[in-house]
């Protein structure tokens, strides 16, 4: 284990730069801070989804153990050359996303990122996910970054998508459909 922080401040920061998991330096605004610090945000708004009432057991554990693997995540992204994200949690979440899909109806329509508290929170964290894979990819356009990491990010936004709708069917708000024929306001 690494070390552990007994002061918060170091002041090594206030230049501007940040240290890497690797002990070397870099800009605070370079694409593999920002790539790590959207997967922290995205952990962050799962840890919103998982504060709010009635989340189901079954859910609660898993997104519990989805924050352990982003958190994983973020130290592969710190770590230039790390790896901890593997194949087989990727595909975990896809058996994840088939068996929360497999009772869902089909989708003829767009859904509006509503449906309930929990639905709600659950599509902001899906849309910071979708951001930290954008990032992610961003990163591996300029410097390494492991498929398995991109692909983790891509089945887990799906994933918070099927447990959006799944939760919003639970808290008996329903999916908002997009009116895409509607009528403009006066």
């Amino acid at each position: 284990m690494g070390n552990r922080l007994s002061k918060i401040y170091t002041r090594t920061g206030d230049d501007g730069s940040t240290g890497l998991g690797d002990g070397s330096r870099t800009g605070k605004d370079s694409l593999r801070v920002t790539a790590y610090g959207t997967v922290d945000e995205a952990n962050s708004a799962i840890g919103v989804v998982l504060a709010a009432p009635h989340v189901a057991d079954d859910i609660r554990d898993l997104l519990t153990a989805v924050q352990h693997q982003l958190f994983d995540l973020g130290g592969e992204l710190c770590i230039p050359g790390h790896a901890a994200i593997s194949g087989n949690d990727v595909d975990a979440l896809e058996r994840h996303l088939d068996r929360y899909n497999a009772d869902l109806p089909a989708l003829k329509d767009f859904i509006l990122p509503a449906g309930g508290e929990a639905a709600a929170r659950c599509h902001l964290a899906r849309t910071i996910v979708r951001r930290a894979e954008r990032e992610t990819v961003a990163l591996g356009r300029v410097e390494p970054v492991r498929g398995e990491a991109v692909r983790y990010l891509n089945r887990l936004s799906d994933l918070l998508f099927v447990l959006c709708r799944v939760l919003a069917r639970a808290d008996g708000q329903g999916e908002v459909i997009w009116r895409h024929e509607r009528r403009t306001a006066p």
